[in-house]
């Protein structure tokens, strides 16, 4: 995730497994909002970053996703440490995927709940 975003706040994947992704993120000044919190922004950062990545990583060869919609509920706040979010599909089917990203503290304490819908379909690049 070199020159993106991304790496501009510190979003780091730590795990890919066969049916999830998991990626966490500081909480931290690059990632505050101006009370000293993680900004909710920050949490759909993550959670669009790990369900597209999902989706990418699920499509067949040739295919694409694409984010077609996306939702947070933010649960707990946050002032320091890390979040880690793990997003796990709930449906894949042939032009959609909806994956779920569920979003914990360092705690183990839940902050955040979002849902993303993507498009699959053939990719633009050759």
């Amino acid at each position: 995730m070199r020159h993106t975003a991304m790496e501009h706040i510190g979003l780091e994947v730590v795990e890919i497994g066969d049916d999830f992704l998991a990626g966490r993120l500081p909480v931290d000044t690059r990632t505050h909002q101006p009370y000293g919190l993680l900004h909710g922004g920050m949490s759909v950062v993550l959670a669009e970053t790990l369900g597209s990545m999902g989706g990418f990583y699920a499509c067949e060869p040739g295919y694409q996703a694409l984010g077609l919609d996306i939702n947070a509920n933010h649960i707990r706040s946050v002032r320091d440490g890390w979040v880690k979010g793990v997003a796990r599909p709930l449906h894949m089917g042939r032009t959609t995927h909806v994956w779920q990203i569920d979003i914990h503290s360092d705690k183990d304490q839940l902050v955040c709940v979002s849902r993303i819908t993507l498009m699959i379909g053939p990719s633009a690049k050759p």
